[in-house]
Formats: C-alpha cells, sequence, structure tokens
C-alpha cells in the first residue's frame, strides 16, 4: 500500500512535528495543578490496508472533572495510525502500535515509544521498533514492566519487544505464529439477522495481555477462534505454551478479539466479536487453565440485525461491565453477580456509530467511548451504585478515533 507518509517519516521527525508554536507555549504555560491529561488516537491516511482513516496522529486533550467535557490541547502527527496505546504504571511512558503493514521489506507494523512530561503531559518520541508482524491491532505491558507485548492482526503472530531502562524499545526477543484449522466466517449463536462475517482466513491475534498475577500471558486469536495461553521468560523473553491449557477452543466462528479479568484474577471475560456474546469463565491462576461458566448476549432478545461487538470494561469496583456494540450503535451493561456470572441491565444508544474502545477517566466518573465511523468521542457520566450510564452530551471530535489513554499530572 502506497502513502504520502514513508518509513523516514515514521522513524525520524520530531514528536512536536507539525504542532503550532502558539499551542505548544499554551500548553507550557498551563497552571501547575493536578489535571487529567487524555490521549487519543485512531486511523490516519497512511493506515491498514483499506483502512485509511481520518485522524492526524495522538490528540491530546484536558478533561474537565465536573462534566467529562474534553478540550483540545494538541497533536502528535508524526505516526502512523495510532489505533492502540498504553502508558506505563508509572506514567513515565507511552508506547503506540502503528496498524500498517509497510514498515519494512517483511510487512511489518511498527511500536513507537514516547516519553511522558509527567508535569504537562507532553510526548517526546524515544523510538520505532518492528512488531513482528503485519497489521498490529492492541498491545499491553507485561505485568514485569519488561516487555511490551503486541497482536499482530494480519500478521497473526504475537511479538515480545524488550523495554529498556530508558523506555526505548529492542528488537523482538520473540515473535510466535499461531496456525490451525479453517473456521466458519459466521458463528451458529449468531444475533438473528446478523450479516456481518469476522475474518476466518487465518490467524488473526486481536489482544494479548497478562493476566493480573503476571504469571501467564493470554492472547484472543479472532481468526482460529482460541484464546491461547503462555508463560513468558523474563530472562530470554520467550513465550512458552502453558502446559495445561495451551488454548481453549471458543464457539466456532465466534472470533474471540478482548478479554478483561476481574480484580481478584479468578474470573476471565472474553468478548466474541462475530456472535456478540460474552463468555464468563473461572481462570485458575496456578495452572493457568479456563473453564467457561455461563455464555451471555450483549443486546436484547429484541434486537434484529447486523452487529459485530467491539470492546470490553471493568468498572473500578468490578461490579459492572460494559461492552461496546458496532453496527448497533449500543452499549450493553451488566452486573457481576458474586459468583462472576453476569446479568445484562441496561442496552443503550451510543449516540455515534461504531463504537470501538471505551475508557474510565482516572476517577471512574466518566465512561468515554471512541466512534470511529463519526468521527468523535461521546462520553457517559457513571453512576457507581447502580452501573447506569447517562450520556453527557459532550461529542468530542477527533478522526477516525479508535483508542484511549489517560493520566494525572503532577
Amino acid at each position: 500500500m502506497k502513502s504520502n507518509l514513508t518509513r523516514r517519516a515514521v522513524i525520524a521527525g520530531l514528536a512536536m512535528a507539525g504542532v503550532p508554536a502558539v499551542t505548544r507555549r499554551a500548553l507550557a504555560e498551563l497552571p501547575q495543578r493536578s489535571r487529567t491529561i487524555c490521549y487519543i488516537g485512531g486511523y490516519t491516511q497512511h493506515g491498514p490496508p483499506g483502512g485509511a482513516g481520518n485522524g492526524q496522529g495522538i490528540s491530546v486533550f484536558e478533561m474537565n472533572p465536573d462534566n467529562g467535557s474534553l478540550s483540545a490541547l494538541m497533536t502528535y502527527v508524526d505516526i502512523a495510525s495510532p489505533s492502540f496505546f498504553v502508558i506505563s504504571a508509572d506514567s513515565r511512558f507511552l508506547y503506540a502500535l502503528s496498524e500498517i503493514d509497510d514498515f519494512n521489506d517483511n510487512h511489518e507494523g511498527c511500536v513507537t515509544s514516547f516519553s511522558v512530561n509527567r508535569k504537562s503531559g507532553e510526548l517526546t518520541k524515544i523510538n520505532v521498533m518492528r512488531s513482528g508482524g503485519a497489521v498490529p491491532a492492541h498491545l499491553s505491558i507485561h505485568h514485569s514492566g519488561k516487555y511490551v507485548m503486541v497482536a499482530n492482526y494480519m500478521g497473526g503472530s504475537v511479538g515480545i519487544l524488550p523495554i529498556k531502562p530508558d523506555g526505548s524499545l529492542g528488537d523482538p526477543t520473540d515473535v510466535v505464529k499461531n496456525t490451525g484449522p479453517r473456521m466458519p466466517d459466521r458463528a451458529s449463536d449468531n444475533p438473528p439477522g446478523n450479516f456481518a462475517i469476522s475474518d476466518h482466513s487465518g490467524s488473526h491475534v486481536h489482544m494479548v495481555a497478562s493476566d493480573p498475577s503476571g504469571r501467564f500471558v493470554l492472547a484472543c486469536d479472532a481468526g482460529l477462534d482460541r484464546v491461547y495461553v503462555w508463560t513468558l521468560d523474563l530472562h530470554t523473553g520467550r513465550l512458552v505454551p502453558n502446559a495445561k491449557m495451551p488454548f481453549i477452543t471458543m464457539t466456532p466462528g465466534s472470533a474471540p478479539r478482548h478479554f478483561a479479568f476481574n480484580e481478584k484474577g479468578n474470573m476471565i471475560y472474553i468478548l466474541g466479536e462475530q456472535d456478540s456474546k460474552v463468555v464468563a469463565a473461572a481462570f485458575n491462576a496456578q495452572t493457568g487453565e479456563i473453564v467457561p461458566q455461563q455464555t451471555v448476549s450483549t443486546v436484547t432478545p429484541h434486537f434484529r440485525g447486523s452487529t459485530l461487538a467491539a470492546g470490553i470494561l471493568l468498572s473500578p469496583n468490578g461490579r459492572y461491565l460494559y461492552v461496546s456494540n458496532r453496527l448497533g450503535d449500543s452499549l450493553a451493561s451488566f452486573h457481576v453477580n458474586d459468583d462472576g456470572t453476569l446479568n445484562l441491565v441496561d442496552e443503550i444508544w451510543m449516540h455515534a456509530d461504531y463504537g470501538r474502545s471505551m475508557m474510565f477517566d482516572p476517577s471512574g466518573s466518566f465512561l468515554f467511548c471512541a466512534n470511529q465511523r463519526s468521527d468523535s468521542v461521546t462520553s457517559f457520566r457513571v453512576n457507581a451504585a447502580t452501573g447506569e450510564l447517562q450520556f453527557t452530551w459532550n461529542f468530542t471530535h477527533v478522526g477516525s478515533p479508535t483508542t484511549f489513554a489517560f493520566m494525572n499530572t503532577i
């Protein structure tokens, strides 16, 4: 795929390229108080094959803690399609993938490391490293803080990138490629009238993250309908298949996309993109075994038509779980019972089109949703006691948004 952004433009250039000087001065002159900074990324003109978007790069906002509104500060344009990123536990570094397939001659994507100014929220580029496969879709930092783990969607692989003391990334220490039989494009338990399909032509790793204990690394493969379980050798940076359960096969065609753990780490909630279902499963933190307990729909029994589930998120108190549904443009809220099972409480309108990832602000007062096709971010005030979401009527314009990260300044 050709683009007016070259590989050199992705690697080199300043992190502040294209940002007006007046914007930088305004950022520097902001009062020195604790503020909530919100970073938003998504698809740019240089995007995945057939997926170019309207975004400019990584947009930086300040959140109003009273009403959840976002005020634009600046945009970092020297990065291609940062469709997912994560901030380190100490808020010193931000790692952003580029969902592309032309970073090098091996048709890989890449990951950019930034240092974060804890007082202003300003980003400074450190380096760029190959992701280990084509079109990365998700990344996370291992529980140990030593590695960035990347899910390469089209590459069907997981890349392990070491984090150096200065926050920069090293060349992958391991790249694991999944293989398996061809799965059906649609699940047998689809919502009625669902014509949407998920790509099952091969392995498509959509998420990778460690469990809360850090003992295991799990990955959703939406192409092979599996959730893989590994251990990570912290000395060599290599993944080792879990002896007890190297993977679990989900409903054929369901396209497991994302998962969320409860705080105790004994329950995992696995979201199926294609059938719009959540599988609540017991997780053994000693053996890495996954045992499904319940399957629930993310749409009400009244729903008819096409839908694809996208994001899954547990509330800070662990009592409620939320799912975004694309095409149907809804947010589903579930009550988490004492035994970890789920009850669908409500399904509300997203007030925008094609909502993907969701995230709470650091206080847990607001839930934000990135709506890719309507080029907007919407927000909802959260009732922590009931889990109810109340639309704030705040719309934030961002081109083709897909991901968030929040940080409180010092």
